[in-house]
């Protein structure tokens, strides 16, 4: 059992060494794009108006995409090792054609009600700059389509123990949208940065479609009978997607009350989680990727201990390391925000607002990236509905403790809470996480 256990473990330590290596290039391609977006854009009227527009698809994209993936994903490996690729391909084929139909049906409702609920996220808006952020949410609804697709295939990757693929391709899209905004910026405006990001969604979908092809794999989505493997994908996501809708809704929560501050407050949200976003995005990216196929087979296999000793292996690195980040990042965040960010139309004044939004979030690093691992566990152990009901927690605790810290605290007050938020959720995820592992073990 002991070497089992330092297998798995070091199987799980090379694959997020991949993952991380790759994400690493992906994130200074976002880092390149946000400097050019900082430098020609600011926190302008034209910006706020884009990133309340990509917010409602981003959030259609990480409930949908998401919550497929964790629930797909446990079940296409089961069938996979113990019935074959034909097995599989069946599984897959049924979660790509239900992906399509209610994606397509979602993507032409949020374009059709977008009167009705923007306005709720665009309060401190006026008329012309409203009418901005519908236009562009218009145009970003494919992402809808494109970003989910990429992600099943991403999963389908991880399960055949290809990890490297997967984290470099979401770089086309920061390539993409730097590239549109130099070129065409002065031509198009914020248009170009939002032909930007749909395109290198459709140039990620593409490649990583191809290399699924070549794999044996068929994407052609097609009405197949709806057996018991799909039955349980069915039954694990759509707890999952309530848990995601709720949890999501945090952050339009967050930028909906930042909207309603002070005029720029929304990019300033945005830029003072950006370096917090990256490190996280990267370490959740690594460890989240490699660990979900192994807990996975873990649990096929019901080996507890190993569950339990490899969940306390990386619940320990995460909480040691990630904690003297948070307080080295809070420390010096005057100095992180001026060398990054004030260049061009972001200006000391800008700095002077970024920075302490950034501090307060640091402070979300270790509980949200060691929440994220117990988060795969539960998925592996098929308990969705666990996940669905602390998302509703984190919601009414996000409401409650932004409220509480706006008044005191101004737009900082939102990252405060955030950062709270996220340790009640990695203390209610630990505990039901180790429950579940009990009760197994019992059975």
């Amino acid at each position: 059992m002991e070497i089992g256990y330092q297998t798995v473990r070091n199987k799980i330590l090379s694959a997020a060494a991949i993952v991380g290596f790759f994400t690493i290039l992906t994130q200074i391609g976002g880092f390149a794009k946000e400097l050019t977006v900082a430098a020609w854009f600011g926190t302008g009227d034209a910006l706020d108006a884009f990133l309340i527009a990509l917010l409602v698809p981003s959030f259609i994209v990480n409930v949908l995409a998401g919550s497929l993936s964790a629930s797909f994903l446990p079940t296409f490996i089961r069938v996979y090792r113990n019935r074959g690729l034909a097995a599989a391909q069946i599984v897959l084929t049924g979660v790509i054609t239900w992906f399509l139909f209610f994606g397509l049906v979602l993507s032409v409702i949020l374009i059709f009600f977008s009167p009705f609920y923007l306005p709720a996220l665009c309060s401190g808006f006026s008329p012309e700059k409203f009418q901005l952020a519908q236009m562009i949410l218009c145009a970003l609804v494919p992402i809808i389509l494109l970003k989910g697709l990429s992600t099943i295939c991403a999963g389908v990757l991880n399960a055949l123990d290809n990890f490297a693929l997967a984290a470099i391709l979401p770089v086309l899209g920061p390539l993409s949208a730097i590239f549109l905004v130099l070129t065409v910026g002065d031509s198009l405006g914020v248009y170009a940065l939002v032909i930007g990001t749909v395109l290198g969604f459709g140039f990620e979908a593409f490649f990583i479609s191809k290399a699924i092809i070549k794999r044996k794999f068929s994407l052609r989505p097609r009405l197949i009978r709806f057996d018991s493997d799909l039955r349980i994908v069915i039954g694990q996501f759509l707890p999952m997607i309530a848990g995601s809708i709720i949890m999501g809704s945090t952050e339009i929560v967050d930028k909906g009350m930042a909207a309603a501050l002070a005029p720029g407050s929304v990019a300033a949200l945005n830029y003072g989680n950006k370096i917090i976003a990256a490190v996280m995005t990267l370490a959740t990216t690594a460890i989240g990727t490699a660990v979900l196929p192994y807990f996975a087979r873990m649990v096929a296999e019901k080996d507890w201990k190993n569950i339990r000793r490899t969940l306390i292996f990386y619940l320990t690195i995460i909480i040691g390391i990630g904690i003297p980040l948070a307080v080295l990042i809070y420390a010096f965040s005057d100095s992180i925000v001026n060398v990054i960010f004030q260049r061009g139309s972001f200006t000391a004044e800008d700095s002077a607002i970024v920075s302490p939004v950034q501090a307060f979030f640091a402070f979300q690093i270790p509980f949200y990236v060691a929440g994220i691992v117990v988060v795969r566990l539960i998925s592996s152990l098929r308990a969705n509905h666990i996940l669905m009901w602390g998302a509703a927690i984190n919601l009414v605790a996000n409401i409650g403790f932004n409220m509480l810290f706006i008044h005191y605290l101004g737009l900082k007050g939102i990252a405060l809470s955030t950062s709270c938020v996220y340790l009640i959720s990695f203390l209610f995820l630990v505990f039901f996480a180790t429950r579940l592992i009990i009760q197994e073990e019992r059975m």
